[in-house]
């Protein structure tokens, strides 16, 4: 949910949005409305409106019925139900409960009502109501299909029992398309005609049924299972169902159910789950916790994996999923990443896969999990890698696209381990041009100057004269020496510029494997201040700073053993020089910046916090010291979060301040 609200906005859109709810007119989806449910939970947990249910929730003005129906009070409370939106919440709420078989609904997105009985013969049906009082809609409900008015033993006796039978009124597709196409949905269209005075359009409504309350219940069924066949027996038509034994069998059929569920004839928003022993106390409560709502969801499909593709960044290649578009969030997405080739085998993804796929955050697209029990269609894995891929195992490449290697696979990365790999030396080159901003310098030029063989490694930066440069800003349309000086001269000063440069920024440059300058700047702060304390570093030293580990470690001290000749080269000789002596000015400190800065651009500003030793983060979290704005009232996510958070809000003059350039 992108906007900010207030507790006192979601209580009022809340109530809005129930009364048209409850009116026959929803404005907005199940899920919105879940989030503002939620969120109100989140915010004030306890609110005294996440207490009410149904129609309790509206203004009293927006009950009254002006006596066109009875109020009348359940047999038994018609509680709400808890509500988990993903498999962890299921998951979170299964753990709690002591149950090796679930019971497993449909839920339907329809209307809930209970069906009254006195010694075995119908005599009213109740709406929701509040849960407790509903509308008393007999007359209505006598014309819907499905209704039974008897109950009967197994020699067709009528039955002495008295008590309810729980079901929802729904309309089928097929009859909204065909009579009421205006309404917006099945949901709006029957929650209309079931309340509708003079009972017309009933007819077309369905009750299915998938609860029973009644003296004497032990002689009749003995679980779950048991009283929803009772139900069927007795002519109803029930709410499919199925036993499941453990949760991941449940999160395996709700997957399968979201496939499946567009070609139901009627509507359903998730699965109601609950455990096999009947618990009547439980049932009463408002909100019965042996039982739960296991929602769909917007964020989330089914689709088919298609391919596999590797995406190659250096030497390191990357799983890259292709499946069927699926439309999520407002968007059709068609590709997520993979991470690494343990992703793969964690998941058991083959190409033919159906797969669970969620865009969460509504940002970023994720394969959650393999729905089991789906044949695999296997084809060769066709893209530009072509012959690199083994013949037994069309979905992992064998050899480096550029050197013909055979890829080193470490699980958690899958590379190319050749240090003269050509791949391995050009992404260096790419990385510490972007690392020092060298912004005359762009990509299409590094890979030309590689190609001829005039720059192989970061010190040859420095050593390329103007006369180097200007063949290659020939073309066929300019050959005026003026132009062809001009482009070199501007390239050669870009290089030159920056000359003295901080340790993170330095060695981050080097491209060494998952070390970016956060990496490196983390480092420093733990107290490596220096190049040479970094050298001297041992694998078991750099493990033990908070938020590294072995891989990682031995990442940076292999690394830097690789290119510390060059490293000292480029220091030694005065080619470039280290700022070590202002690192600690900012030590400790993180700064994110929002809005426009007066005096600099923002990456000017970042740049200066990182030479004074500092971190600069890209959001508001936890441990950030300051946030940076030249608008300190303004009502933005950023400066909310920061307020929430009790982070310091300073402006641009205090911030330059601290750095020492008032």
């Amino acid at each position: 949910m992108k906007k900010e609200y207030s507790v006192e906005e979601l209580v009022s859109l809340i109530e809005g949005y129930q009364a048209s709810y409850y009116g026959g007119e929803a404005e907005i989806s199940d899920e919105a409305f879940d989030q503002l449910w939620d969120l109100l939970k989140e915010k004030d947990p306890d609110n005294p409106l996440l207490q009410k249910i149904g129609s309790d929730i509206l203004p009293e003005e927006k009950t009254k019925t002006g006596g066109v129906f009875q109020k009348v009070r359940h047999l038994i409370p018609m509680g709400s139900q808890e509500k988990a939106a993903n498999p962890e919440e299921f998951r979170a709420w299964a753990d709690k409960m002591s149950f090796k078989n679930f019971l497993v609904e449909y839920k339907l997105d329809g209307a809930s009502l209970e069906l009254q009985f006195e010694k075995g013969l119908f005599t009213r049906a109740v709406t929701r109501g509040d849960g407790e009082i509903g509308d008393d809609i007999t007359k209505n409900v006598l014309k819907m299909q499905g209704l039974v008015k008897s109950l009967k033993d197994a020699a067709g006796n009528r039955l002495d029992i008295s008590g309810g039978v729980r079901a929802e009124v729904i309309m089928k597709k097929e009859i909204h398309k065909t009579h009421y196409p205006d309404k917006a949905n099945c949901r709006n269209a029957a929650n209309g005609l079931m309340k509708r005075k003079d009972g017309s359009g009933s007819e077309h409504l369905h009750i299915l049924c998938y609860d029973a309350f009644f003296s004497g219940q032990e002689a009749l069924y003995t679980n779950e299972k048991e009283k929803v066949l009772w139900i069927e027996k007795q002519g109803f038509e029930i709410v499919p169902f199925k036993l499941c034994q453990g949760a991941n069998e449940v999160i395996d059929f709700r997957a399968q159910v979201m496939e499946e569920r567009e070609g139901l004839d009627y509507d359903i928003d998730g699965l109601v789950v609950k455990g096999l022993e009947i618990d009547l106390a439980d049932a009463e409560r408002r909100r019965p916790e042996k039982q739960i709502a296991f929602k769909f969801t917007l964020e989330e499909a089914i689709s088919i994996v298609k391919n596999i593709v590797w995406s190659e960044s250096g030497v390191t290649y990357t799983p890259i999923a292709e499946f069927e578009p699926v439309f999520l969030a407002g968007t059709t997405v068609q590709r997520a990443s993979l991470v690494n080739p343990n992703t793969i085998r964690n998941l058991g993804i083959k190409i033919g896969s159906h797969v669970v796929v969620t865009k969460r955050g509504e940002i970023i697209p994720k394969i959650e999990y393999v729905l089991e029990g789906y044949k695999h269609s296997y084809e060769k894995n066709e893209n530009s890698l072509g012959s690199l891929f083994d013949e037994e195992n069309s979905i992992f490449p064998t050899k480096c696209s550029a050197c013909n290697t055979k890829l080193l696979d470490e699980g958690t990365r899958l590379f190319c381990p050749n240090k003269a790999c050509p791949k391995r030396i050009h992404h260096r080159l790419e990385k510490w041009v972007a690392s020092l901003d060298i912004r005359d310098l762009g990509i299409g030029l590094i890979e030309k100057l590689f190609l001829s063989g005039r720059l192989s490694s970061i010190k040859d930066f420095y050593s390329l004269t103007e006369e180097d440069l200007r063949p290659f800003f020939l073309n066929e349309e300019s050959l005026e020496k003026e132009k062809e000086s001009l482009g070199a001269k501007k390239v050669y000063q870009s290089i030159h510029d920056r000359k003295t440069l901080s340790l993170s920024t330095f060695i981050a440059g080097f491209d060494i494997e998952g070390f970016g300058e956060t990496q490196i700047e983390n480092l420093i702060q733990a107290g490596y201040k220096k190049l040479e304390d970094f050298f001297s570093a041992s694998v078991d030293e750099i493990a033990s700073v908070h938020g590294f580990g072995e891989i990682s470690a031995r990442n940076l001290v292999e690394g830097l053993a690789e290119h510390k000749e060059e490293m000292l080269f480029l220091i030694s000789n005065k080619i470039l020089s280290l700022d070590e002596e202002t690192e600690a000015a900012l030590s400790g400190k993180s700064f994110c910046f929002t809005g426009e800065l007066y005096t600099m651009k923002r990456s000017e500003a970042e740049a200066l916090v990182k030479k004074n030793g500092g971190m600069v983060k890209s959001s508001v979290v936890k441990d950030l010291s300051f946030l940076v704005t030249n608008n300190i009232e303004s009502g933005s996510s950023k400066n909310k979060k920061a307020g929430e958070l009790g982070i310091p809000i300073i402006d641009e003059k205090e911030f330059l301040r601290l750095i020492g350039h008032e």
